[in-house]
């Protein structure tokens, strides 16, 4: 083999391993792909909701992901965030968005404070959640500050 092939494959190895790693942009639209089954749930002596995850959310499972949003901090201490599609104001919890507009996020490391309503960029694994009911539907784990706007 030559040193110009060696050369080329080199190229076109490092130039594909970088791009492998690159996560895929999502936007909240896609993350509506959600339907939910009411289900009586005896332990907690209420109906629940569980999601079937549909054919443009499923593939995303376990992938790396970036997404943008609206930070709601829940527990500064532990550095527990909420991403929204939308603004406190009019997210899930107080305004007339569904459970498919918010993600738990778990940052990879030390993460800098947050307030209300920033909005960010972050990249991570995406988790569909429909078992642990002390979660919400959608996480993102590992999660990186890509861009604070």
């Amino acid at each position: 083999m030559t040193f110009k092939s060696i050369l080329l494959l080199s190229t076109l190895f490092w130039g594909t391993s970088f791009t492998l790693d690159k996560p895929t942009v999502i936007t909240w639209k896609t993350l509506t792909d959600v339907s939910f089954d009411k289900k009586w749930n005896k332990e907690e002596g209420m109906f629940i909701l569980i999601p079937k995850f549909g054919t443009s959310v499923t593939p995303l499972k376990d992938k790396q992901v970036q997404i943008t949003g609206y930070m709601i901090p829940i527990d500064i201490e532990t550095s527990y965030y909420v991403l929204s599609a939308n603004p406190y104001a009019s997210c899930f919890f107080c305004g007339g968005a569904g459970p498919e507009s918010v993600m738990s996020i778990k940052f990879k490391g030390p993460v800098k404070r947050f307030d209300t309503d920033d909005r960010v960029t972050l990249s991570g694994k995406l988790t569909l959640n429909k078992d642990n009911l002390e979660e919400l539907n959608y996480i993102l784990s590992e999660a990186t500050l890509v861009e604070k706007k």
